[in-house]
């Protein structure tokens, strides 16, 4: 008889046969010890099936499930007469344990074959040839199964774009999805019978004193979407996603101004091209592509400004964007559309609005620092531009979360409708590093030094960012009063 507690959200995870099953969730959810006591007690025992225990990275069996697996035997279901040995456990039936580094292993998941259970822990860390070796290989084998667990990480990371995104509305309206080859479950501090006073007691200290976002990826299993010094952190992303279609906000939303569009091209190494549409305060489209050379995306990008029929395209001109001038030019030409090579890189008197004073926020307007200049704030234009992307989100989440009163063009809204990946956009924008240089000014992590840390080109982003270039192309009077937003 098997003492084996399951909790019912795993009944029909364990039950029904997929190739591919994957738990994702917080801190404290139990997804460990429970799938250590369903490879052993089920599994192991029940069927006589060995089982390849896989990390992206082991560099000793201490860092593997072996420790949680031996007390899954031990302590939680006390099994008789296996065999707990040093680096593997064997049943009494000689169902046997191996435990694997997958990134240097490459050689062993071709073997996983022989194995018809593979549990991947950590799968967050999972490298994208990582999965790319194991899954063919499940898949080529009668009946096998690999489980994957995992805390999610970055939105962008290879185990979020196969396991996560592709199923997050299903994953976020009802925790779970399934298909003939996936079965994908939530699971989080709530589901835990384990859960106990002093766990619960860790818990609500976090809830009172980190970020929410911090808070909602450690413990309820959210992507962790920032990095340290990020210039934009999520809670502001998460308040001007379609702000400007609330009830109390939509009239301070009303478009008016020039409509800009600001392509950012793809770089060298596989970017995709960004391009980001905006009128007024709105961010009315985000839009990638990947496909095709340098030229084709340009001609695809400014195809999109004739198509909103606006009055300005911007685009990066420090990186490959510098030879587009002639594309461009042709492609407005007897058009009423104007166009601006942006170069992030200016600094100085030759930034934009160097000489203007720099007024930190809406409710500095009155004064400011009469020597702070923006030339002597901001490292360059990029860092300028970025500044005001965040200062603009900033404005926007304190009007939604603490109802303080923000002139509507010092706000911003991101129309979710008319945004290729807004899961991706959220990655993007709250993972571009800032820090002040040696003389104090803000600048901003480079795109080549971004990709040494692993963070994708924010390419998108760094289009919104470009899409808040100013001109004074159409005059229009335009004035909301609102006493605050109550």
């Amino acid at each position: 008889m098997i003492n084996l507690k399951i909790n019912e959200k795993l009944e029909r995870f364990v039950r029904v046969h997929k190739p591919l099953k994957v738990i994702v969730g917080g801190r404290g959810s139990g997804k460990s010890i429970a799938i250590a006591d369903i490879m052993t007690g089920l599994k192991m025992q029940g069927e006589a099936a060995s089982v390849m225990c896989l990390r992206e990275f082991q560099q000793s069996i201490q860092d593997s499930v072996h420790n949680v697996m031996s007390e899954s035997i031990t302590d939680r279901m006390d099994l008789k007469h296996w065999d707990l040995q040093e680096k593997k456990i064997i049943a009494p039936n000689g169902a046997k344990t191996l435990y694997v580094g997958a990134a240097r292993n490459p050689t062993s998941l071709q073997s996983v074959h022989g194995f018809q259970y593979s549990w991947f822990e950590e799968a967050q860390t999972a490298s994208e040839k990582s999965l790319d070796t194991l899954i063919p290989t499940i898949i080529r084998t009668e009946g096998a199964e690999c489980w994957f667990s995992a805390n999610p990480q970055a939105s962008g990371d290879p185990f979020s774009q196969r396991f996560i995104v592709p199923f997050l509305r299903d994953l976020t309206e009802h925790g779970y999805y399934e298909d003939d080859m996936h079965m994908v479950l939530v699971l989080n501090w709530r589901d835990n019978p384990w859960w106990n006073d002093s766990q619960e007691a860790l818990r609500n200290l976090d809830y009172q004193n980190m970020s929410r976002a911090k808070y909602n990826w450690i413990w309820e299993g959210d992507f962790n979407d920032s990095v340290d010094d990020s210039i934009i952190i999520p809670e502001w992303f998460d308040a001007c996603v379609d702000i400007h279609k609330d009830e109390k906000f939509a009239a301070a939303f009303i478009p008016h101004g020039a409509k800009i569009v600001a392509h950012d091209p793809f770089d060298d190494g596989g970017d995709a091209g960004g391009l980001a549409v905006r009128h007024g305060s709105i961010i009315e489209q985000v839009r990638a592509k990947s496909s095709g050379e340098i030229d084709d995306v340009c001609d695809w990008a400014t195809g999109i400004t004739a198509q909103v029929q606006a009055d300005w395209f911007v685009w990066d001109g420090d990186g490959m964007g510098t030879g587009l001038k002639r594309q461009v030019s042709t492609a407005f030409a007897g058009t009423k559309t104007k166009y601006h090579m942006f170069k992030g890189s200016l600094s100085g008197k030759g930034q934009d609005n160097a000489e203007r004073i720099y007024l930190p926020s809406t409710g500095d307007k009155e004064g400011g620092n009469k020597h702070q200049k923006y030339k002597n704030v901001f490292k360059n234009n990029r860092a300028q531009y970025y500044g005001e992307l965040a200062r603009r989100m900033q404005n926007t989440y304190n009007a939604v979360t603490k109802g303080l009163y923000m002139d509507p063009d010092d706000m911003i809204s991101l129309n979710k409708d008319g945004i290729d990946d807004i899961i991706g956009l959220r990655s993007q924008i709250c993972r571009v590093p800032s820090k002040p240089n040696a003389q104090g000014m803000l600048q901003i992590m480079s795109k080549e030094d971004m990709k040494k840390l692993g963070i994708q080109s924010p390419n998108e982003s760094d289009a919104i960012m470009m899409s808040l270039y100013a001109p004074a192309v159409v005059e229009e009077s335009f004035t909301i009063d609102f006493k605050n937003w109550n």
